[in-house]
């Protein structure tokens, strides 16, 4: 009977463990809020994206075309992307941030961080 108890006891105290490792595995990887903006067919999906002040936002080109990704005020500029390549901007200040592809000006979308 004692050892059946023992044995128990050992048991729940390695699920226990078990679960403390994952919760706290689960935790760290969440990390801050993200969503992403998909670039194809020379726009980007969605136009609009309201976030909250901390949230990263990325870009990914799924065209077969190069785009940019240029905020109307500076606050944030990519790179050239090639097909499947990403850019990440990290929403800091609340406000309304216009933003274009620089190779084709008609391409405009808009961030409301909140």
């Amino acid at each position: 009977m004692k050892r059946i108890r023992s044995i128990s006891c050992v048991a729940t105290l390695v699920v226990l463990t078990l679960a403390t490792v994952f919760m706290s595995k689960k935790a760290t990887a969440a990390g801050p809020p993200s969503v992403e903006v998909k670039i194809d067919n020379f726009s980007f999906t969605p136009p609009t994206l309201t976030v909250k002040v901390g949230t990263q936002i990325t870009w990914i080109n799924a065209d077969d075309i190069p785009h940019t990704v240029v905020s109307d005020n500076q606050s944030f500029k990519s790179k050239v992307l090639d097909t499947d390549e990403k850019f990440t901007f990290t929403a800091t200040k609340p406000g309304t941030y216009s933003y274009f592809c620089s190779i084709h000006p008609k391409m405009t979308g808009k961030v409301i961080v909140q």
